[in-house]
């Protein structure tokens, strides 16, 4: 059974793990064996993911490009196959959001999120299966969200964006499966990160409304991720396809307390 879940020998790419939940992903990865590379925009980013994979104790390798553009991305995918190898595990993260109702919303705003959370991972998979096919085995996991299944106010790009990547993801998973090729998506809940300290502040009333929406009744971690990630990146999901694993702490699955 730990052979199952077991990454030894496997390269993995994840998409704008300088830092955040998908530094913790690749690090989960990189625990169970697996060689880590990245990308993010600016080589600024990018050295500064590596100083913190260093003091982490991973030898990664960091590379510059941006997801929303194929040259670049094809290039990148071309020159690690020549640096470390074929891309096993790719894990799409990279992505943004923008919170701003959706009539006060620019179609170009609209687009730019789009782009990059949808034709990003589109584009970084589409660059990635070809040598999966080739040796006859691949894992995607496409980072989605709570948000491919629910909708709230100030979020109409990042929800469309999520259901569609949802969608791709079956997609992915229906048209490559005979290739031994599986492709899941990882659903992360209420993160604590540091970009929602300021939401989590005692007293905050974001902070208490997630608490009561979440049987768990905490936010998640970056380690809780851990597991989930590795699991669909193994042997272990071999028959797991166009799945998408919510790691929510529950939210999906409750209608909430009685006011």
């Amino acid at each position: 059974m730990k052979n199952q879940f077991c990454l030894e020998g496997k390269v993995a790419l994840v998409t704008g793990a300088s830092y955040g939940i998908g530094f913790a992903i690749a690090s989960a990865l990189a625990g169970a064996g697996a060689k880590i590379v990245f990308n993010d925009l600016k080589q600024e980013f990018v050295d500064k993911g590596l100083a913190a994979y260093k003091e982490a104790g991973i030898d990664a390798k960091g590379y510059v490009s941006d997801v929303t553009n194929e040259d670049q991305i094809n290039a990148m995918v071309a020159q690690i196959e020549k640096e470390v190898g074929v891309i096993d595990i790719l894990v799409n993260n990279a992505g943004i959001i923008k919170r701003i109702p959706m009539i006060e919303m620019s179609a170009a705003e609209f687009r730019q999120v789009i782009d990059i959370d949808l034709n990003g991972p589109f584009i970084v998979a589409k660059a990635v299966i070809p040598s999966m096919i080739k040796k006859g085995a691949g894992k995607i996991i496409n980072i989605c969200s709570m948000m491919s299944e629910l909708g709230r106010e100030t979020v109409s790009a990042y929800a469309a964006a999520k259901g569609g990547l949802k969608m791709l993801t079956r997609n992915i998973a229906s048209e490559y499966g005979e290739f031994n090729i599986q492709c899941n998506g990882l659903g992360p809940g209420y993160i604590a990160t540091p970009q929602t300290a300021p939401l989590r502040e005692e007293g905050h009333p974001f902070n208490s409304f997630i608490i009561a929406k979440t049987p768990a009744a905490r936010w998640g971690t970056p380690e809780d991720l851990a597991g989930p990630a590795v699991f669909l990146a193994s042997d272990a999901s071999n028959f797991v396809n166009g799945h998408v694993l919510y790691v929510d702490g529950g939210i999906l699955a409750y209608i909430g307390k009685q006011p």
